[in-house]
């Protein structure tokens, strides 16, 4: 378990049973805040065992010219004694007079100002912090003093060189503690130039690949500087001479030994050799975060250029610097994966030889979990986990109070199991401090993590009848900070008797606060949070009131006014009664000017006498103690009316600038105005050019009152400035003045440090540093670099700091996955340091979250819609922060329909702590399958196991489709096809129908019913050609579904008399008679006719031109005996027929309803005579097309046809 206060927020649906907050056991318990605050008051008389909370660095490097300090604090309950081992034995200070313990404090002060050498307190230190509960251990301080040594004197020769030759000059630096910084310098303290062509190494020494007449000098000079103790040392100067060939010459003559030359080489060209380091190869080893700094110089002439590879891989683009003109590479935060060959190229003209550095990256131990303090109950369990790696793997050992665990008091409730102690039903007497040891031969690390087994009463931290004023529609958090062990749970009531909050609208955080989303009004009224845990019960009331939200009733507007005349803005605000509403005006977001032009009432901002500076945006901000609003208007200035006046313009450009009183942080500038141009100077604006960073940029300095010609500028350091000076007046600004001379100033510490200071994760592993550079203006000085700090925030270690170049981002490897950090960056060059940075807190990397949602369970709403709901993951377990839940939904198909294509998957994700959603769009009467997962920053985390359910019927989409077919006299039969989507069982269809006369009037509707079963249906007993209009839908058991709708036509008697099986009684001969008495009727035949005797003309010219067809003998193959001439006094048509063989022409089949003529249902066509197509001619011109005929089998059942008679068709029939 572990003890609150929580500092965490996890959201928990509330649901429809009381919003109790079940707390589990986390890895990491938090501490009894014993340090400050209410909530320590509360708390102070818990115990707990002691905590190393500030130390003084391993490795401890003391200036002898003061004090030694050596710091130990600690904090716990009672207040620890401390004690100290001096080279692994006790420290007995009350013996040594010089030695003093700071009181209520560990911390050793060792005076040596007074008597005493720092010599004498060299050695290993160790503190122990100790209470009734356990020890805690610091770390093994080793404390050196710093050592500053002179170099020993030695006479230097004088150095004459030919040019060209190459030259090294040694410096050969004192050995001192901490090492020296070497630079080179001449008598006038002034660096020596370097270039290419002559650098420092790394040893110090100063390279020249050739040397040229311009190096001749007698003041080269080698400085260490020993920051420690802030002194430098000088080596004697050296003097070199370089002579040309002729110069030699003479010298020879003048009979000088060649030996009292450096080297006799010739200065002809030549390709390059290495100075440094020497021969093809060499080894290099280097720690785990350290800088690697690999260096070649060459020498040759002319002067070589150093490249640089690695061989088996790429350079790390943002870790990789070259310095000293490409001869030295350096890698900052080099890793294990660093190690490798590197290769350095010297080439010129002449040639190129190359030099493999073979790395090797080792690695003190580092953590990769360090043990965390554990605060346990009576019969708890729990873990204490210690993992570290390094290069060699490190060794872990454990320690009980300082001692040995192997010899330490035994525990029956401790188990050690390599890096991890495991506790079991542990007691009171199990509470004692434990040390993690993980160390091989380049370091180690310790850590104390204590076992503090409390048995505590709930306690309610909050203070008693806090009030919480919020608006409406805005979310409301009720603090419950609470405290006890076993760790208590938490519940809320509203009202003296009230039940267990249980709706919706409430949320419970981890750390015991209830949040109300969107609090109204009626959430207002007193809340009692209630702590529970086996050893008794805690309560506390607060109050809460919901408040009406400041609104601008009436907002400003758009104005466009004359100059000199007057605008009104208003601004009219309500507010809630019981807060204080204060109402400012703003011009372009900033006060509006001090003039007494600008009046302001109670709603209005009156501006009179208008000026064009008085155009800009125009803010009415309202604002109460809990909310703000704001509304803006803009106004423009326009010119009046012209009229004749003076010609005004703006003031001419200053002149004659000059700086006087030169000092390190300041300057006087004065200047001449230039004229008015009859309007008075307001103002006087002064810019600076920074030339040395940003040459050509200008930027804004002061600003001074018109009556002004000089001002005292405040400078900063290290900037070569240029000053100009524009005039301002009513109309508008001048023109800059010329540039004043330049003043540069010195150099100096930084003054301000990074801004946009971040920190987040790029993998799961790591913690990415970024940060807004300090431009060259804010640098103050040469050597720009930052000082980034890291240490967790939930911890006690100390910060681990890196000095990196002048660069944006830094990444921390190792880190745990998403762990909160304290960062802070600050900024630094050769002159100091900046002031302390502001401290932020970042994340480190999120990786993927790592358990399913559980308890899934899915209610089916309606056969479209479904809900949701899941048990949230554990928030361990999400490892980052958490974005939400994500459901993935499909339809269940059979085992064939996968194997033909995907399951299409769809995906709804919802937002933040959510435990419940919606699933809209399913199909009804269909399977469905779901899972549902975590979503974080990184990515999803596991599926839940796939949920299986079905949505119940609904009704059927329309009939697929619906054809009218074999229409008769007095029948019509419907063919159709079942619903697309039948969305449940079909338990029958219904067919209701109605006739349409000539005017298109609808007759009466019938109603039928026709079982699931059917596709087909014959309708009988209707009106001869008559349209009928059918409407047709299907049915299950939930209702009707959608309708689809058609129109057919009943056929008439076209022969004239009925079939055999028909009597010819009365009726039927009426019918007839009535029939072909119609005057569209008789027109339709008479149309018929002669298109008829058309084409047999057509027919008798084509048998004249190309011979007989043989028509008539396939006609009488085909003839039908049924079909009997029409008789004149019927009033109908009689026999038609031609001159050679009188028989009766073949009657057709109507077109059918789709307007086409099928070749299966023909059984006599030219096509099948002719050598074309329908619709084309042959090759005398004749027309064979549209002659087809169907031989009608059943009569009786009339003829495919939905629509009404045509010319067309009646063609066809007779064809």
């Amino acid at each position: 378990m572990q003890l609150k206060i929580m500092p965490k927020k996890k959201c928990l649906s509330a649901g429809r049973v009381p919003l109790i907050l079940f707390l589990c056991q986390m890895i990491s318990a938090l501490e009894v805040p014993l340090d400050h605050g209410e909530k320590a008051k509360l708390l102070e008389d818990l115990v707990q065992p002691p905590t190393i909370t500030q130390q003084s660095p391993k490795d401890y490097i003391i200036d002898p010219r003061e004090n030694i300090v050596i710091q130990c604090e600690a904090k716990g309950k009672p207040p620890p004694s401390f004690s100290w081992t001096r080279n692994g034995t006790h420290f007995d200070i009350d013996k040594d007079p010089l030695v003093t313990m700071k009181p209520g404090s560990g911390t050793l002060i060792i005076n040596i100002m007074s008597e005493g050498k720092a010599e004498t307190y060299e050695g290993v230190y160790q503190c122990t912090a100790r209470n009734e509960r356990g020890a805690a251990i610091s770390n093994n301080i080793v404390v050196r003093p710093s050592r500053s040594p002179l170099w020993t004197k030695e006479k230097l020769e004088p150095i004459t060189l030919q040019n060209g030759q190459p030259l090294v000059l040694p410096c050969r630096p004192p050995i001192g503690l901490p090492p020296a910084i070497i630079f080179w310098m001449d008598n006038s303290f002034q660096r020596l130039p370097q270039s290419e062509r002559v650098s420092q190494g790394l040893n110090g020494d100063l390279y020249f690949s050739n040397v040229l007449p311009e190096d001749t000098r007698e003041d080269y000079i080698c400085y260490a500087r020993f920051n420690h103790t802030q002194t430098i040392q000088q080596k004697q100067p050296i003097s070199l001479k370089v002579i040309s060939v002729d110069e030699l010459n003479d010298t020879i003559a003048a009979n000088l030994s060649d030996t009292e030359f450096y080297g006799a080489k010739s200065s002809k060209e030549r390709p390059p050799t290495f100075l440094t380091p020497e021969g093809n190869a060499s080894r290099k080893e280097e720690l785990r975060g350290n800088v690697l700094s690999l260096e070649c110089i060459a020498e040759g002439l002319p002067t070589p250029l150093i490249y640089w590879i690695k061989e088996d891989g790429t350079l790390p683009a943002n870790r990789t610097f070259y310095r000293n003109f490409q001869k030295t590479l350096q890698i900052i935060q080099v890793s294990e994966a660093d190690s490798g060959n590197y290769q350095c190229i010297a080439k010129n003209t002449l040639g190129i030889i190359r030099h493999t550095i073979s790395v090797t990256v080792k690695a003190a131990p580092y953590w990769i979990m360090a043990p965390r303090n554990l605060v346990l109950s009576p019969g708890e369990d729990g873990t204490l986990i210690c993992r570290a790696n390094g290069n060699p793997k490190p060794r872990i050992s454990w320690l009980t109070n300082g001692v040995p665990t192997e010899i330490a008091p035994d525990d029956p409730s401790r188990r050690i199991d390599g890096d991890t102690i495991i506790f079991s039903n542990v007691q009171e007497r199990s509470s004692a401090v434990y040390q993690c040891n993980a160390s091989n031969e380049y370091g180690y690390l310790l850590a104390n993590a204590f076992v503090n087994v409390l048995a505590e009463l709930p306690r309610i931290l909050t203070p008693a009848n806090t009030l919480y004023q919020v608006i409406a529609n805005r979310p409301a958090f009720l603090d419950c900070a609470f405290f006890g062990s076993p760790l208590p749970t938490i519940e809320w009531f509203k009202g003296a008797k009230g039940s267990a909050l249980h709706e919706d609208i409430y949320v419970i955080h981890e750390n015991g606060t209830l949040e109300i989303p969107v609090a109204q009004k009626d959430n207002s009224g007193t809340y009692t949070c209630v702590a529970r845990n086996k050893l008794g019960v805690a309560k506390n009331e607060v109050h809460l009131e919901i408040k009406d939200p400041t609104r601008i009733l009436k907002q400003p507007e758009y104005a466009v006014v004359q100059r000199g005349g007057r605008v009104s803005f208003e601004c009219k605000v309500k507010h809630d009664h019981t807060l204080i509403a204060t109402v400012t005006w703003l011009k372009d977001n900033g006060e509006l000017p001090n003039d007494e032009r600008f009046t302001v009432d109670k709603d209005h901002l009156v501006v009179t006498d208008v000026r064009d500076s008085d155009g800009g945006i125009y803010t009415c901000v309202a604002n109460t103690t809990l909310d703000e609003v704001s509304a803006s208007a803009v106004l423009s200035v326009v010119a009046p009316t012209p009229t004749p006046a003076p010609i005004y313009d703006v003031p001419s450009p200053p002149f004659d600038l000059e700086l006087t009183d030169q000092l390190d942080k300041s300057v006087q500038l004065s200047w001449t105005p230039g004229d008015d141009n009859n309007s008075p100077i307001t103002k006087f604006i002064i810019e600076y050019e920074d030339a040395m960073h940003e040459a050509g940029l200008w930027h804004h300095q002061a600003e001074v009152s018109g009556t002004q010609t000089t001002a005292q500028l405040k400078l900063s350091p290290y900037v070569n400035y240029s000053f100009r000076v524009m005039a301002e007046n009513s109309i508008g600004r001048s023109l800059p003045s010329e540039a004043s001379e330049q003043y540069q100033t010195k150099a100096a510490e930084p003054d301000k440090n990074p801004t946009a200071v971040e920190g987040l994760g790029s993998e799961p592993d790591n913690l990415v540093i970024t940060w807004k550079p300090l431009n060259g203006f804010e640098s103050n000085g040469p050597g720009l670099q930052y000082k980034v700090s890291w240490r967790q925030k939930d911890g006690d270690d100390e910060w681990t700091s890196v000095v990196v170049a002048n660069v944006s981002k830094y990444i921390v490897s190792g880190t745990p996955t998403f762990v909160p950090y304290l960062i802070k960056v600050q900024a630094l060059n050769v002159m100091g340091f900046a002031p302390e940075p502001a401290v932020v807190t970042g994340h480190s990397g999120e990786d993927l979250p790592m358990v399913a949602p559980g308890n899934v369970r899915v209610n089916v709403v309606n056969s479209t819609l479904a809900e949701v709901h899941w048990d949230p993951v554990p928030l361990k377990s999400i490892r980052g922060r958490l974005q939400g839940y994500r459901i993935y939904y499909w339809k269940a198909q059979s085992a064939s329909q996968r194997n033909r294509r995907h399951l299409e998957k769809k995906i709804l994700t919802f937002q933040g702590s959510k435990t419940h959603g919606m699933l809209p769009g399913l199909e009804p009467f269909s399977h469905y399958a779901l899972n549902v997962r975590v979503v974080n920053g990184k990515g999803e985390g596991p599926a839940s196991p796939d949920r299986a359910f079905s949505t119940p019927e609904g009704v059927p989409s329309a009939p697929s489709s619906l054809k009218i077919v074999n229409p008769t006299l007095d029948s019509l039969t419907l063919e159709w096809d079942p619903p697309s989507r039948p969305n449940g069982i079909l338990t029958e269809y219904t067919l209701k129908y109605q006739p349409i006369n000539s005017t298109h009037e609808l007759g009466p509707l019938i109603d039928l019913k026709i079982p699931a079963n059917k596709t087909r249906w014959t309708l009988k007993n209707l009106n001869f050609s008559t349209r009928y209009k059918f409407y047709f839908y299907a049915q299950t058991s939930v209702g009707p579904g959608s309708q689809i709708t058609e129109e057919g036509v009943t056929t008439v008697d076209e022969a004239g008399i009925l079939p055999p099986d028909v009597g010819a009684g009365k009726a039927m001969a009426s019918r007839q008679v009535d029939i072909a008495t119609q005057g569209w009727f008789i027109g339709l035949m008479c149309a018929v006719a002669l298109l008829i005797l058309i084409l047999l003309i057509v027919c008798f010219i084509r048998r004249n031109k190309g011979g007989k067809y043989p028509v008539k003998e396939k006609e009488d193959a085909h003839a039908d005996p049924e079909i009997q001439p029409m008789k004149e006094d019927d009033g109908t048509f009689g026999e038609y027929s031609d001159a050679e063989d009188h028989k009766p022409l073949k009657k057709g089949s109507r077109t059918p309803s789709d307007r086409t003529v099928k070749k299966e249902d023909s059984d006599d066509s030219l096509v099948d005579y002719g050598e074309g197509v329908n619709g084309q001619f042959n090759e005398d011109g004749s027309f064979i097309g549209q002659y087809s005929g169907k031989k009608e089998k059943e009569p009786a059942e009339g003829n495919e046809s939905s629509e009404a008679p045509s010319p067309v068709n009646a063609m066809n029939s007779f064809v």
